[in-house]
């Protein structure tokens, strides 16, 4: 399971350091695509197996779950850990999550997300205001 935050820098040819504690999870590749609110979803490559299974199983007669699979696959790359524990994340990648120097990656349970930090904080400003009120609605589905 992936958890934690860690702040890490991309280099100028858009290397980014996976932390430690998430490598052996990830293992020596995963997959990388474009998550949702402008980050980046990092898979281990089973869990990027269970996902594919379920997209696929999406009827393609339903005009939302053709573009959500789209929008997934599209921006899709596998990436390998080098020997310092780096990723090269995709220009079109780093384009969609506003990576420029500095990153936010976080563990969400089976998957990575990277973020741009501005993007990160932005978005945890926003979240705390609203925290309780999730907490009410999320009762509700037995959590």
């Amino acid at each position: 399971m992936f958890m934690g935050e860690y702040q890490h820098s991309l280099d100028a040819k858009g290397r980014l350091i996976i932390p430690v504690k998430f490598r052996d999870e990830l293992g020596e590749s995963g997959v990388i695509t474009r998550g949702l609110d402008n980050c980046l979803f990092l898979f281990p490559q089973d869990e990027w197996r269970v996902l594919e299974a379920k997209l696929k199983s999406l009827p393609l007669t339903k005009a939302d779950a053709r573009q959500f699979v789209r929008f997934f696959f599209s921006g899709a790359t596998e990436v390998e850990l080098d020997k310092q524990g780096r990723i090269i994340v995709p220009q079109n990648l780093r384009e969609y999550g506003q990576l420029d120097k500095e990153a936010t990656i976080i563990g969400v349970s089976n998957r990575v997300e990277i973020w741009s930090r501005t993007r990160w904080d932005s978005y945890m400003d926003e979240a705390e205001n609203s925290y309780e009120i999730i907490a009410e609605n999320i009762v509700e589905l037995g959590i």
